[in-house]
């Protein structure tokens, strides 16, 4: 537990540091195929999300997500079945999000997103998963895509979410349109 607590406040202290230097340019060491500088925000003005759907099947719906204009990543969601809880995808539209902790969260033991304010529903999130049958209504991420399928879930959830904490990782705006 000591070790646990020795890291946890090296990993503070280097935070607080970065925070302290005020940075104008930080680079993920875990950036994958864009190596370009990432400039931080002078002003927050939030994070944009826009999720464009473009395939609709009887078992999903897949889409683009794309941040602040940029393409990110594909998305998974399940069919629209009229809005109904646990069996549809959400209806297209404008929502706010919030970023949710693992520790607020029953299922979930990482970082991950939640979508406020959806007509009769609660509890939608971003999080990692391949396939129709890992949501209940949820938005799956992925960088590659098939039917009914996204690939490489984990990576792009965590890529995503150190974008959007690389964005200030509030005012998270989503915009979600059917094509």
């Amino acid at each position: 537990m000591t070790k646990i607590k020795k890291w946890l406040v090296k990993l503070l202290q280097a935070i607080i540091n970065l925070l302290e230097k005020n940075e104008k340019e930080y680079t993920p060491k875990t950036q994958v195929e864009d190596k370009a500088v990432i400039q931080k925000p002078i002003v927050d003005k939030g994070v944009n999300l826009l999720i464009i759907r473009d395939t609709f099947t009887d078992k999903s719906t897949i889409g683009k997500l794309y941040v602040n204009g940029e393409l990110f990543c594909d998305t998974l969601e399940l069919p629209y079945k009229d809005n109904q809880r646990s069996i549809s995808c959400i209806p297209d539209g404008e929502y706010k999000v919030n970023l949710r902790t693992a520790r607020e969260s029953a299922t979930r033991d990482y970082l991950h997103m939640i979508v406020e304010d959806v007509p009769n529903r609660s509890y939608i999130l971003f999080h990692r998963g391949n396939k129709p049958s890992h949501t209940r209504g949820c938005i799956l991420v992925g960088q590659t895509r098939q039917q009914n399928f996204v690939g490489n879930s984990t990576l792009a959830m965590d890529l995503l979410m150190k974008e959007v904490i690389n964005l200030g990782g509030e005012n998270i705006k989503l915009i979600i349109k059917n094509r």
